[in-house]
């Protein structure tokens, strides 16, 4: 479904990732995992198309999109839940939510169906509705952020530090509704710190060092790996 070649992106002079190589098949989780500032969030944002690759390709069912703009992406299929959920504080959780349909807007039966689906994974956002999005929990709002992203029916879901400043309890109920999209057709690619829960969900997935990939393999292989299991799980 996804596939990134030798890609390079650069803030003028600075290199921030450099010679990435990845693949994401149709049905799978892919997690990026790697510290702050390791080139995660850049790869995203390359995807996404916020960013240009300034070397390599990007092919996306077959296409190549590393010069596309992200809405034409969006419209592709190609959804980012942002880190830091990014909201609108003021707006509803109604009308947050709304705004994620917008390349639907035409559809109306297609985005009632859609919301119905994200109520069901998060029945706390049909209770809060009318809420102001910024009155909401740590963990609501990122509820909220997922839910607003699926409201695009995406194909591939970009979802970046969905677990970061939440509790455990709710960081363990967010990946197991992570894990429900998946298995209901949604393909996920996960930019994580948290090694321990991304990979017990995981297909496969990349370790990002100053903007390289510096390992990568499938779920059991890196979370049995002594180096991995002592940088990111402490074991």
């Amino acid at each position: 479904m996804l596939k990134l070649s030798n890609v390079d992106v650069k803030y003028g002079s600075f290199t921030a990732i450099q010679n990435i190589n990845l693949e994401v098949e149709e049905g799978q989780v892919v997690v990026l995992l790697g510290a702050n500032g390791a080139g995660k969030s850049t790869t995203f944002k390359t995807i996404s198309g916020l960013n240009k690759p300034s070397r390599g390709e990007i092919l996306f069912e077959g296409m190549s999109t590393g010069k596309w703009a992200p809405e034409k992406k969006v419209q592709l299929g190609i959804v980012q839940c942002a880190e830091g959920r990014k909201l609108f504080p003021a707006m509803t959780v109604y009308e947050n939510l709304k705004m994620g349909a917008y390349v639907h807007r035409r559809n109306k039966k297609l985005i009632k169906e859609t919301l119905e689906h994200v109520y069901e994974l998060f029945p706390i956002l049909e209770e809060k509705q009318h809420d102001a999005s910024g009155s909401l929990s740590g963990g609501q709002q990122q509820m909220l952020a997922i839910g607003r992203a699926l409201m695009a029916k995406p194909k591939l879901l970009l979802l970046d530090e969905p677990s970061i400043g939440l509790a455990p309890l709710i960081v363990e109920q967010m990946f197991e509704v992570i894990q429900k999209i998946n298995r209901e057709g949604t393909t996920i690619l996960l930019a994580e710190q948290n090694a321990h829960a991304a990979l017990k969900i995981a297909h496969k997935g990349y370790v990002f060092e100053n903007g390289s990939v510096v390992l990568q393999g499938t779920s059991e292989e890196l979370f049995s790996n002594d180096e991995i299991r002592k940088a990111y799980i402490g074991a």
